[in-house]
């Protein structure tokens, strides 16, 4: 992994949120106290277990916040996209990482130390309600999640994933084929069930007209009725 610093105008520009409430004391302290960290295709970030030492933010590619749970199998808790920060829950919760993180593609972090990320807390309250609510954004839509991928059918917690990762990524130029390209397990991890089930429920959406599939490449057809699946659950 490579490692280089960023430049001022570069970090003002990337953590435009972050910044803007710090003043010039605390913006000169943050740009002598970070790194830019390249991560290659499928390069563990951080593992389960392990004791936090950096909030991250991510500049450039993808990521995944999984846990690895009963016969090996993961679940993908979170898809990280930029430039959103994650990392640091388990450091103010005083606990190790309860989760594991994976570039999707090769990525750009920028690692904060921690140390560093309390003392400016602790000085700026703009900053500390910053994070809170970063915080409880998070959390909400983990609740959310969490109802979900519990209480809805198989096709209609497939529908959410592939809408979740349209709004998340995007789309490319054609206006259909999500900006993301998942292998068909990760697919399943995110949708919490298995490789099997959700290879056949992508065919019977595929059928159905309302996606088509191409290798990894998925395009949405139909959202309309995407979205329909989604909410009847």
């Amino acid at each position: 992994m490579g490692k280089k610093n960023l430049s001022n105008i570069e970090i003002s520009e990337y953590l435009s949120d972050m910044w803007a409430p710090l003043n010039e004391d605390q913006r000169k302290f943050l740009s002598n106290n970070y790194i830019l960290q390249n991560y290659k295709k499928n390069e563990i970030i951080y593992d389960e277990e392990e004791t936090p030492k950096y909030l991250m933010c991510l500049l450039s590619g993808k990521v995944k916040i999984y846990k690895d749970g009963v016969g090996g199998r993961s679940q993908i808790i979170r898809m990280i996209k930029p430039v959103e920060y994650f990392g640091y829950r388990a450091y103010f919760a005083n606990e190790d990482y309860v989760t594991a993180a994976a570039a999707f593609e090769p990525s750009i972090l920028c690692l904060i130390p921690l140390e560093v990320m309390t003392k400016l807390v602790s000085e700026n309250c703009e900053l500390a309600m910053f994070f809170i609510k970063q915080l409880s954004i998070d959390l909400g839509i983990a609740d959310e999640r969490t109802v979900n991928l519990t209480q809805k059918h198989i096709r209609g917690r497939l529908a959410e994933s592939l809408l979740f990762l349209k709004e998340s990524y995007g789309l490319e130029e054609d206006g259909y084929t999500l900006s993301i390209y998942l292998s068909r397990e990760d697919l399943a991890n995110l949708s919490n069930m298995t490789t099997s089930n959700a290879i056949r429920t992508l065919s019977n959406f595929a059928s159905e007209r309302i996606i088509a599939i191409d290798g990894r490449k998925i395009k949405i057809i139909d959202v309309e009725k995407l979205t329909k699946i989604s909410q009847i659950g």
